[in-house]
């Protein structure tokens, strides 16, 4: 089964906390450990990763903490994923690592490669902000999120 680690649930947690607060905040690994209920030594490797890997900044000092090292929109769930557990995996073997028995036979390599391209691509697509944004939409309506235009609406569009 695919699934994210708990390592990377607490950053992905942390990054959408970070990118919900003020513009200009910033918030230490306790106050974001406490808000989570996270272990805060674990909430402190994950944040000091996510540093070293340039997806947040660190502060020093009394008013000091993190806070998003570029916008939220340009921090892809792939990014993170990255940043606190590697690359991302399908498939125990790799295109450089022919000591697997099966290697020259195996007849799922080449597209669990692509399927793992493609994943790839998709957790790129999704940004923080996308993440941070779907507290707002869950407020909404489904219906208004959803909703296609009415023919009505399309037509005034395309008559512009």
């Amino acid at each position: 089964m695919l699934r994210l680690s708990k390592k990377t649930d607490y950053a992905l947690i942390a990054l959408k906390d970070l990118a919900s607060s003020p513009a200009g905040a910033s918030s230490s690994a306790r106050e974001i450990a406490a808000r989570y209920k996270i272990p805060v030594e674990l909430m402190a490797k994950v944040l000091q990763r996510l540093a070293k890997h340039g997806l947040l900044a660190s502060h020093h000092g009394k008013r000091g903490g993190y806070d998003l090292a570029r916008p939220a929109a340009m921090i892809s769930v792939a990014d993170v994923i990255q940043a606190v557990d590697g690359p991302v995996m399908v498939t125990a073997c790799s295109d450089i690592d022919e000591s697997c028995d099966q290697y020259s036979t195996c007849n799922v390599r080449d597209p669990l490669w692509r399927l793992k391209d493609r994943l790839v691509r998709t957790l790129a697509e999704f940004t923080i902000d996308e993440l941070a944004r779907a507290d707002q939409e869950e407020r909404l309506p489904l219906e208004v999120i959803r909703r296609p235009p009415a023919p009505a609406q399309l037509a005034a569009t395309s008559d512009r």
